[in-house]
């Protein structure tokens, strides 16, 4: 749900940095998760639990189990962030090199090969809708979606211009059962939990 004006405003940088400080105030004192958009703030007022988390950590150790030892599937901090687009966002899984996440601050989005977002059952526009815009403005090459609202989910890639912007030109839908491959790792998704 955004809850702050659009950080593309004329403006822009300076009301950016503000709502970035905002978020870094607002999660010492509010449960869930926030992040910056093109629409302004957006908070996910639950905190991610239960299906959501046993989802995220079995996608991450599925995906080290078949990536190179140099490569990490991270399910912790920081955010990934691309200043000039006024975007920060917190991916559930990113996929990248143990060198790339030695940062203080938040990770370049070039850094990443690939991230993972488990749907929120309180918010999942957010991750079909915003992040699917988000994500190749930032130019992150491949982004995988995991439902537990429907136990299926898209593995998006191939960034290519549009009028609109860049945006995914290649989709690849999955149901939960069935092997999805993330960038060039192939995965199983059996026994994956669902949202009651």
């Amino acid at each position: 749900m955004p809850i702050a004006p659009d950080a593309a405003h004329p403006h822009g940088t300076a009301r950016y940095r503000d709502m970035r400080e905002a978020i870094d105030r607002l999660r010492e004192e509010l449960p869930g998760k926030f992040e910056v958009t093109k629409e302004g703030i957006v908070h996910d007022m639950m905190s991610p639990g239960g299906p959501h988390e046993v989802t995220a950590a079995r996608i991450s150790r599925r995906l080290e189990s078949v990536m190179p030892e140099n490569l990490l599937a991270h399910t912790g901090t920081p955010d990934v962030e691309h200043e000039a687009e006024g975007i920060v966002r917190h991916p559930d899984v990113i996929v990248l090199d143990w060198d790339d996440l030695d940062v203080e601050t938040s990770l370049a989005p070039h850094t990443l090969l690939a991230v993972v977002e488990v749907v929120s059952r309180s918010n999942p526009d957010n991750d079909w809708v915003s992040k699917t815009r988000d994500y190749p403005l930032m130019g992150i090459p491949v982004y995988a979606l995991f439902d537990p609202r429907t136990g299926t989910g898209a593995v998006l890639s191939g960034i290519h211009s549009t009028p609109d912007g860049p945006r995914y030109a290649v989709r690849e839908d999955f149901v939960y059962g069935e092997d999805v491959t993330i960038a060039s790792w192939t995965i199983s998704t059996e026994g994956l939990p669902r949202y009651a």
